[in-house]
C-alpha cells in the first residue's frame, strides 16, 4: 500500500512539473510582436577637400555615408546653409540647392560640388538625417585663393 502511495505521489509530482513548464512556454510565447531593430545610427565620411578657394571655382566633395547595418527602407535628407560668402552647392549636374531646403539623398555615397561667387572666405554646414530621426551635421570652410 504505501509503494501505490509513493507511486501516485511521484506521478502527481512529475505531472505537476510538466504542466508548469508548459505553462511557462505559453506564457512566453504570448507576445506575437516581434522586434525588429531599424534604427541604424550613420556617419559620414568625407575625403578631403582644399581648404583654399578663388572666386568662381568649384570644389568636389565626394561624402559617404556609413551604418552597421543596411536596412532598406532607411531615407536620407540634406540640407545646408551658408553663413559666411556666397556660392552655390549642388548635387551632381542638378540644379544648385536651395538653402535650408530638404532634398532627398538618392544613394549613401555622392558628389557634391561647392562654386564660390564671391573673392571671401566661405563657411557652410551641411546637415544630413535619415528618416528615423538621427542627425549629422558637417562645417566646410575655405579661405581665399
Amino acid at each position: 500500500m504505501k509503494n501505490v502511495i509513493n507511486y501516485n505521489i511521484s506521478h502527481l509530482w512529475k505531472y505537476s512539473c510538466i504542466i508548469i513548464v508548459i505553462s511557462i512556454i505559453f506564457v512566453s510565447c504570448q507576445d506575437n510582436d516581434l522586434e525588429l531593430k531599424q534604427n541604424f545610427p550613420f556617419e559620414i565620411k568625407i575625403m578631403p577637400v582644399p581648404g583654399q578657394i578663388k572666386e568662381n571655382e568649384t570644389v568636389e566633395i565626394r561624402m559617404s555615408l556609413e551604418t552597421a547595418s543596411n536596412f532598406s527602407d532607411t531615407k536620407y535628407t540634406i540640407r545646408y546653409f551658408q553663413y559666411e560668402g556666397t556660392g552655390k552647392l549642388r548635387h551632381y549636374s542638378d540644379a544648385p540647392y536651395i538653402p535650408n531646403d530638404i532634398y532627398v539623398l538618392s544613394q549613401k555615397e555622392f558628389r557634391l560640388y561647392y562654386t564660390s561667387e564671391s573673392a571671401e572666405s566661405h563657411k557652410f554646414s551641411i546637415w544630413i538625417n535619415d528618416s528615423f530621426g538621427n542627425e549629422r551635421k558637417v562645417d566646410f570652410e575655405f579661405d581665399i585663393k
